[in-house]
């Protein structure tokens, strides 16, 4: 790969819940210096749906030397939102020196009108959970996305001069004519079938960066991917506790990360970040009932009193890097 990469949450909003209730800048600067650093990160892709808050992160990342991926990420705005919203993004991202910019994440399943559900999390049970209507919504996407991607990109164009892609779920077969980079959030275990996944997005003629890989840090997590995180954790609760018999693998997820890596490396991946660097609202406890970190991709677990602590697979990754 040219360039190996971590994704960094500021915090996004997906079913109303904050991934990041707290943001604090100097808490930012020393995270971005770790993934700079400790993981020997070449890029980082930046995420959240705050365009402050991106850009507080962004510039920090650039001044850490790290090849920055400015990545809105917003949750249930309209088409007619989207545009605005990606075009004030886009300013933001020109100031702080990003090399690309990322116009969305999965907007199928993160805004309003293309799947059944009343906000994200009801539109991802839509999709994966046997749904009778999903496939025929499947069919229907690229007609919705298409003209939606190219109007955010034409409005970014005007005022940022990087890169463009988008981050797209790989039901979303889209058209990447208005993009420079093909990017999908590439999930999987990494057998033949993924990797002939892969080799189709080569057939657009550009380059292809996996935005999002990575899994869960339970027994079984890989297998899952990225629909890891579902019924782990039962919120409702008082505290939140963990739902299920769910035992904590720090090793399966080194393991998946070193593994994808190698895939990544073989097929020609051009870049390539794992997700993510810490599940900020998935503390670690050494009550197995109460370790949310489980249901992590974060490389760092958050420990109870906020500080963060290196996993296997932080090591893993910083072995990989160098």
């Amino acid at each position: 790969m040219r360039a190996r990469g971590i994704t960094y949450d500021t915090g996004f909003t997906p079913g109303g819940r904050c991934s990041r209730p707290v943001f604090d800048a100097e808490a930012v600067r020393r995270e971005i210096r770790v993934i700079a650093e400790d993981l020997h990160c070449d890029a980082v892709r930046i995420t959240g749906g705050d365009p402050d808050r991106l850009a507080v992160a962004a510039r920090h990342a650039a001044d850490a030397g790290l090849e920055v991926w400015f990545s809105p990420f917003p949750c249930e705005l309209s088409a007619a939102e989207l545009v605005p919203y990606f075009a004030g993004c886009a300013d933001r991202a020109e100031e702080v020196g990003a090399e690309v910019f990322v116009t969305g994440c999965e907007l199928s399943l993160f805004a309003p009108g293309f799947f059944p559900g009343h906000d994200s999390l009801a539109r991802i049970g839509t999709l994966v959970g046997g749904a009778p209507e999903a496939p025929a919504k499947v069919a229907e996407v690229p007609a919705k996305l298409d003209p939606l991607l190219a109007g955010i990109a034409a409005a970014v164009r005007t005022r940022f001069r990087g890169k463009l892609t988008y981050a797209s779920g790989t039901w979303e077969q889209i058209d990447w004519t208005p993009f420079d980079i093909v990017s999908a959030d590439a999930y999987g275990d990494p057998g033949d079938a993924f990797r002939q996944g892969l080799r189709e997005y080569f057939r657009h003629g550009k380059p292809l960066a996996a935005t999002e890989f990575g899994c869960c840090t339970y027994r079984g997590a890989a297998e899952r991917g990225g629909l890891g995180w579902l019924d782990v954790v039962d919120h409702d609760a008082d505290p939140p506790r963990v739902d299920g018999a769910w035992v904590r693998d720090e090793e399966e997820q080194a393991r998946h990360l070193r593994e994808m890596i190698a895939v990544f490396d073989a097929e020609g991946v051009d870049t390539a970040f794992w997700f993510t660097f810490a599940g900020y609202e998935y503390p670690h406890h050494a009550d197995p009932r109460f370790d949310l970190d489980v249901a992590s991709y974060g490389v760092c677990k958050v420990m109870p009193d906020g500080s963060l602590a290196p996993k296997r697979s932080f090591h893993a990754m910083a072995d990989a890097y160098r």
